[in-house]
């Protein structure tokens, strides 16, 4: 059996939206429900949690 090519597969920019400020890192604001280290995602008209699904609407 012949062997399969391999594909360069380029890698993730999810890291490129993290900063790191000292001994902390940040991205945007946090869950106030699960506290630090679980951000929001940021969509256009609300702020969403992915771990307890708590939302936030953004005012115009």
């Amino acid at each position: 059996m012949a062997k399969k090519k391999v594909k360069n597969k380029n890698p993730s920019k999810k890291w490129t939206k993290y900063k790191i400020e000292g001994n902390k890192v940040s991205k945007g604001r946090s869950c106030p429900k699960c506290g630090e280290g679980v951000f929001f995602a940021n969509h256009k008209d609300r702020l969403y949690c992915g771990k307890c699904h708590y939302m936030e609407v953004l005012k115009k």
